[in-house]
């Protein structure tokens, strides 16, 4: 039954998103996680409408910001605006009350803009001026960003990628597929006559179907293994945090929701590992020089941690 529903998003979602099943698979799997996802890559590939055909499918609220250099934190957030008739501050909800968040080129706006995401991220609440405000269930940040070398871009500082559970890539289409894109956009866009697949109340049940997702012992050793190796390589400037360990069990969860089991199995692990992983991974001056990337370091950590 639930493989059903998680199968009736990803048809629906496949009817706008051409061609990218497991990218498709892995933003879902971040919604049933409750876990927030970047995506990064050029300009064009439909990183938006990715984020807004989600939004679609499971009749979710969703808001997008489109961050610029000149973007306030309360632009973000909201703020308290003065009310003439009753002489109070009132607060005015920002953007980021919503089901499904697009951050648009995340990384175009200043660092302090930024860092107005952190507490939404983490916590699912706003606090200003000593009060705090719960935001919306469910509640997931979808971020874009261009590569990091595009003009006019601020690096993420490495609390904010940390907050982020997985880190994906479109990636071009095959040209069949951009034939078949091109051709379907010729009158008009598909997501404009794009029916919801399933309701906010069955996206919630499968949140709770994932807590349920059994979890070997081994696998979480496994888990933990594969982490805390970040932390000793010596190419490797900073390692994945604990919260990688706990993005990467969710995941795993999800993921073995999605292929229609309660329980996880090693290889569960395997396909999740350089989506939580690669994006927080700092490497050191030397590993970049040789021309080291995270996927090597990854792959490194694959070979030498055995499965169990």
């Amino acid at each position: 039954m639930h493989s059903e529903n998680l199968k009736k998003i990803i048809d629906n979602m496949e009817k706008v998103i051409v061609g990218k099943t497991d990218t498709v698979k892995l933003l879902i799997v971040g919604l049933l996680t409750k876990g927030h996802i970047l995506i990064e890559d050029v300009p064009g590939l439909g990183k938006t409408m990715l984020a807004l055909t989600l939004a679609k499918s499971i009749s979710a609220d969703f808001k997008r910001i489109q961050f610029t250099p000149d973007l306030l934190p309360s632009d973000v957030t909201g703020g308290f605006v003065y009310n003439p008739k009753t002489g109070d501050f009132d607060f005015k909800k920002g953007p980021v009350f919503t089901n499904i968040l697009l951050a648009d080129e995340i990384n175009r706006t200043t660092p302090r803009t930024q860092s107005a995401l952190l507490e939404c991220m983490q916590e699912y609440t706003v606090s200003l001026d000593g009060k705090t405000f719960a935001l919306p269930n469910p509640f997931i940040v979808v971020a874009t960003q261009n590569p990091i070398e595009y003009q006019g871009t601020y690096p993420l500082p490495e609390a904010q990628i940390d907050r982020f559970s997985m880190k994906i890539n479109m990636g071009y289409l095959r040209t069949e597929e951009e034939v078949r894109v091109i051709s379907e956009q010729k009158i008009q866009h598909p997501i404009e006559n794009l029916k919801p697949a399933l309701d906010l109340e069955k996206v919630l049940e499968l949140q709770e179907e994932v807590k349920k997702i059994k979890v070997s012992p081994h696998i979480l050793d496994y888990i933990v293994k594969l982490v805390s190796a970040t932390r000793k390589k010596e190419e490797v400037k900073l390692g994945a945090s604990p919260r990688a360990s706990i993005a990467l069990m969710k995941t795993s969860c999800a993921w073995a929701l999605l292929e229609g089991r309660d329980y996880v199995i090693p290889e569960d692990v395997v396909n999740l590992l350089p989506w939580v992983l690669k994006h927080r991974l700092i490497l050191q001056p030397k590993a970049l020089i040789a021309g080291k990337t995270p996927e090597h370091i990854i792959s490194d950590l694959l070979r030498s941690t055995p499965i169990p």
